[in-house]
């Protein structure tokens, strides 16, 4: 069953189906109970739009992640899997990765100067690759920490928009 874990947060939250469906109908996006239980059960993929919305009736930004990193064909590719941290393990991980692309730094600019990689630089190439990738993660975690802490209210959602688009 590939969209179990959509009945299992539901279970989480101690909702029922038709609970489900009359949040996300009182949101003015109507889901239907025998749509829902086909989705939870494997029987019927879910839409993205019904991801989100799932996802914000739930108050788990984390299920949009599951989506698009476990299910969406594009996403499978291109969108890593990102797991919930605490706030001290992420800037952790942010430090120790910001440190190592320091050392990085020019032996990064050494092989791309010329424009062409070379055979002798593809093994140290690579490694930086991995290192710029695993900030782009630690970022997106950071990300996700900040989203469900404005689900849970532990974060003014008007006030942090508010400085996003400053």
């Amino acid at each position: 069953m590939a969209n179990s874990v959509y009945k299992e947060i539901r279970k989480e939250h101690d909702m029922t189906r038709d609970d489900v469906c009359d949040a996300a109908t009182a949101s003015g996006n109507p889901l239907q109970p025998e749509r829902l239980e086909r989705i939870e059960n494997g029987k019927l993929e879910i839409h993205p739009e019904e991801v989100m919305l799932l996802s914000d009736i739930y108050g788990e930004p984390a299920l949009c992640n599951h989506y698009c990193s476990k299910e969406c064909p594009i996403g499978k590719k291109y969108v890593p899997e990102i797991k919930v941290k605490d706030l001290t393990q992420i800037v952790l991980e942010m430090l120790s990765s910001l440190n190592s692309m320091k050392k990085s730094q020019e032996r990064l600019i050494e092989i791309t100067a010329d424009g062409i990689i070379a055979d002798d630089e593809i093994k140290d190439f690579v490694f930086i690759q991995k290192e710029l990738e695993r900030i782009s993660i630690t970022v997106e975690t950071l990300q996700l920490w900040v989203e469900q802490m404005i689900a849970e209210n532990k974060i003014d959602k008007e006030k942090y928009e508010k400085f996003i688009k400053e």
